[in-house]
């Protein structure tokens, strides 16, 4: 992958789910499908907590290894990567800066549409009380599906020029 002198990440694990409320499957690979979500994912399937509100920004969700670290450092919130409800978390990348750019992971191409607001779903599904407060303004990031393929764990991540 080009470097784009911005920075370069990767994808640290990958997670999908059925039906909303189900424990999130830890995948070595998911399938994105350009313009509609993620393969057998809860959301593609419109069986999610809020199918029922689509918006095109949310075919596949990302957040940050290192917000989960931070999380559990200042609000001792305890929130494992499956728990966080996102299908790809990654490393060393700044979600923030990806909001309006596209962006590649390994050969797909997504956009940044807009940060992930938190939820209370999320944190009473998981009974990680504090967690809400503690993901405000860090919750991850909503993208579109530009160019769909598989993203593998270890995947590249960079903005385009």
């Amino acid at each position: 992958m080009k470097n784009t002198g911005f920075f370069v990440g990767e994808v640290q694990s990958l997670f999908r789910c059925t039906i909303a409320g189900e424990e999130m499957e830890n995948c070595n690979s998911l399938d994105l499908i350009q313009g509609q979500g993620v393969e057998g994912d809860r959301y593609l399937n419109g069986t999610g907590h809020y199918s029922p509100r689509p918006h095109p920004d949310r075919q596949v969700t990302l957040i940050e290894s290192e917000v989960l670290a931070a999380l559990l450092r200042d609000a001792q919130v305890n929130l494992p990567p499956e728990e966080t409800r996102r299908n790809i978390v990654t490393i060393g990348v700044p979600l923030a800066h990806l909001v309006g750019r596209q962006f590649r992971i390994g050969d797909t191409v997504l956009y940044g549409g807009r940060l992930n607001i938190p939820c209370r779903y999320l944190e009473d599904l998981n009974d990680r009380p504090g967690a809400f407060n503690a993901l405000v303004n860090r919750s991850g990031l909503n993208a579109q599906i530009i160019v769909g393929g598989p993203v593998y764990v270890s995947d590249k991540i960079a903005p385009l020029p």
